[in-house]
């Protein structure tokens, strides 16, 4: 009860900007920084605020600014209040056909359900060769021997398109603007070595390192650039055909390096790994891989150059297929943390399409803007205003956040019964994802300090609470810094919020 006065009475800052009587340090800093540079050209937006309603500083905090990563700090936290820290994400395997002395007659499906930890070969995900194992185990278990028909990557759990349409075009084909679908293999990322040619104009050499995708033509018009052009390769490629192109060019100085792409095949690429497992160890299958389109026919590898009027075999429906067993992902709260510490674009677009798949049926993004809303104003947070959240990841320029949002976000978290588990999803300086901030403060003060960082071209800003040493709930902290259109180098802002951030802490 306590925590929910203390709620209500924070949120009340929206409505009464009135402050406490006492300018604190870190409001007489606030306003003295925000008249230099780069603030003074930019834009930025301060909260600080204690539980108890005192503001401990303030600037321009009604302010919608674009808030890159700090985005993920709303889908972390309305996936765990939503779906809970101990959800699991279940990949089942099934099949079509009829089941007879040994032999599947049939498909066997891998049937996604969202994990986006698949051959993700993060340490809290099963290695590939591991799920398959179990995978196979579930087979043998059935009683299946050999398969005559295709292997088929199934993932019509997340409808709709994979990429949100407001992520700019440049963004596609890089790792973090990777789509998410029912069923993904290796966050969706493309590995691709590249090394410069021996001057420039001279074509950039590229061969594909993980994972293989032979059915996907790749064309290369990347050529070499002059010496301290830097990387400027992209790789353009959709789930419409199975053509990629590596574009732009890349410095003669640069040497051999590895460029992290995306793709957009992934339960494609995840039957035709499975497949190989499956042959490697003793299971002879016929066919070959195969997934599923959008229009629900089964696309064969030989299938996808094809032209789209041929004959296309419809596949089998979920409630249709004989499921002979699953296999269970992480936990949702590892994943969160996962979200939140390497700030995970895939992960958090998967969460946030979950809670819509949840709460409508539906994982479309159409459906996402609905249940965001719709979780918002459950949490009593009113969002008419001070937000407009189009992607879960924050990679969308179409996403305008106030510092008042985030703190009024922030605060209700914590009058939640899962407040505690949401707080473990967020990193304290020194930690994975804030390594290098806060680095000559004590150990105990950054240890009370959970935060997220958020950083694009022009933005960099950071969201999250700071601890009480009293262990009192009113005396928790809520702050959100941002900063926009701070062009040149990050360092002025980046020290800013080193020199602000304990400043707060102190309160007064």
């Amino acid at each position: 009860m306590a925590a929910l006065l203390c709620a209500a009475c924070f949120q009340s800052y929206a409505q009464n900007t009135a402050r406490t009587s006492r300018k604190t340090s870190a409001q007489w800093y606030v306003d003295r920084k925000m008249k230099e540079e780069p603030f003074r050209s930019g834009l930025a937006g301060v909260l600080a605020v204690k539980m108890s309603g005192d503001t401990i500083a303030e600037y321009g905090s009604l302010r919608k600014l674009l808030p890159a990563s700090n985005t993920k700090l709303i889908t972390t936290g309305l996936a765990v209040r939503v779906l809970g820290p101990e959800y699991t994400y279940s990949t089942a395997i099934g099949y079509a056909g009829r089941l007879a002395g040994g032999v599947l007659h049939g498909d066997l499906y891998i049937v996604g359900g969202g994990d986006p930890t698949i051959a993700s070969r993060d340490p809290e995900a099963l290695p590939a060769d591991s799920l398959f194992s179990c995978w196979k185990s579930i087979i043998e278990n059935a009683g299946i021997q050999r398969i005559e028909g295709d292997i088929i990557g199934d993932g019509r759990y997340f409808d709709g398109p994979i990429e949100n349409d407001s992520w700019s075009y440049g963004d596609l084909g890089t790792y973090y603007g990777a789509g998410c679908n029912g069923l993904s293999f290796h966050r969706n990322i493309l590995n691709v070595n590249v090394m410069p040619g021996d001057r420039p104009g001279a074509p950039v050499k590229v061969t594909n390192l993980y994972p293989s995708l032979p059915w996907i033509e790749m064309r290369k018009t990347c050529i070499t650039g002059p010496a301290g052009s830097g990387d400027n390769l992209y790789l353009f490629n959709t789930d419409l055909a199975p053509v990629a192109e590596l574009r732009g060019s890349l410095a003669v100085d640069k040497g051999p390096r590895k460029e992290e792409c995306s793709f957009k095949f992934g339960a494609l690429a995840c039957a035709s790994y499975f497949l190989d497992y499956l042959r490697k160890n003793g299971v002879e299958v016929e066919g070959g891989a195969a997934d599923v389109d959008s229009y629900g026919n089964i696309r064969t590898v030989r299938s996808l150059g094809e032209r789209r009027d041929r004959q296309l075999r419809p596949a089998e429906s979920v409630a249709d297929m004989c499921i002979i067993g699953s296999v269970e992902s992480p936990s949702l709260g590892v994943i969160a943390h996962t979200t939140n510490s390497r700030s995970d674009n895939f992960y958090a677009e998967t969460l946030l399409r979950t809670i819509a798949r949840e709460r409508t049926g539906s994982a479309s993004y159409d459906s996402c803007k609905v249940v965001i809303a719709r979780e918002l104003d459950s949490l009593d947070i009113d969002p008419s205003y001070g937000i407009q959240m189009v992607d879960g990841s924050g990679l969308a320029r179409h996403n305008y956040i106030s510092p008042d949002f985030f703190c009024r976000f922030l605060g209700a978290m914590a009058a939640q019964p899962c407040f505690r588990q949401y707080l473990a999803t967020i990193s304290s300086p020194g930690e994975a994802g804030m390594r290098s901030r806060l680095s000559a403060q004590p150990a105990e003060l950054k240890s009370r300090i959970h935060m997220k960082s958020g950083s694009m071209n022009g933005v960099l800003c950071y969201s999250g609470y700071i601890l009480p040493s009293s262990g009192k709930a009113e005396d928790t902290v809520v702050f959100s810094i941002m900063t926009n259109n701070c062009t040149g180098p990050s360092s002025p802002v980046l020290r800013c919020i080193d020199e602000l951030i304990p400043l707060i802490a102190k309160g007064m």
